[in-house]
């Protein structure tokens, strides 16, 4: 880009929820690097798009940037202090590029010192690009590893982190003494043929709460009797294991209302 050139420049700022904690990556330290930045080269400042709380990996939830680029006669270039801060995705930031071209706008990341106006910084934005979307998916393959591991030991609360008939005392899963006798009624009556809805009304008229308070409903009780934790096990992406907690109803009893359970040793 051409220093002289006036240009009026859309500033964006990410952070996820996982970095709002981080030095360097809040929203208000972010704002001020591009707000310097556009002083340096003489640019002016079209808006301001903050995004709090969003992935980089996705557009869809992201209203900032939508708004961002639903304004593109607002501005002339984008700018951001890093190019994750954008897209970690390779093929949401190629058809960001692509858009920015046919609109005739151009892009700026201040870490990087890219210009898009050169076949050089293409093609190392490019790079930097891929790797950054490398190192995302580094993570979420380090996170997928290490919950499998906890669910092969049994050790993961997989789900909900707090089901009906447990709770959690020093970070275990424990049964919860007054609520398991509901489960094990809402587990006989089903395999004995009553419906979810007899089942349904049948807690409601016995004043029995739900796991918050308030009146059972459906939807709940479905999903305790699909839920091999009762029996003992968890589940996480289709793996059942043997838990290391108190089962509270048994095997048989689970298997009569959903079949058998494939157990991966």
């Amino acid at each position: 880009m051409d220093a002289q050139q006036s240009l009026r420049a859309a500033l964006y700022a990410r952070v996820s929820t996982e970095e709002q904690a981080q030095e360097g990556f809040s929203l208000d330290a972010q704002m001020a690097r591009l707000e310097d930045y556009c002083v340096s080269m003489g640019w002016e400042i079209a808006d301001r798009y903050r995004e709090e709380g969003h992935s980089g990996r996705k557009t869809v939830n992201r209203p900032e940037y939508n708004r961002m680029m639903s304004e593109k006669d607002k501005w002339d270039v984008v700018l951001v202090l890093k190019m994750d801060r954008i897209h970690r995705n390779s093929i949401h930031f190629t058809q960001m590029m692509s858009d920015l071209k046919d609109w005739n706008k151009d892009f700026c990341s201040i870490n990087e010192n890219f210009d898009t106006s050169t076949a050089v910084g293409r093609l190392a934005m490019d790079m930097v690009q891929r790797i950054a979307q490398f190192e995302s998916e580094q993570i979420g393959e380090r996170v997928k590893a290490g919950m499998e591991q906890k669910a092969k030991f049994g050790k993961g609360l997989l789900g909900s982190p707090n089901p009906y008939g447990y709770e959690i005392k020093q970070g275990k899963l424990t049964v919860n003494d007054d609520e398991k006798y509901a489960v094990r009624a809402i587990y006989k009556m089903c395999s004995s043929g009553y419906s979810i809805s007899t089942v349904t009304n049948y807690l409601n008229d016995a004043l029995i709460p739900a796991k918050k308070g308030g009146k059972w409903h459906r939807q709940e009780i479905e999903k305790i009797l699909h839920n091999p934790i009762y029996a003992g096990y968890v589940r996480w992406d289709n793996i059942i294991r043997q838990g290391d907690h108190s089962a509270i109803i048994d095997r048989d009893l689970y298997e009569s209302i959903n079949g058998p359970l494939n157990i991966t040793v």
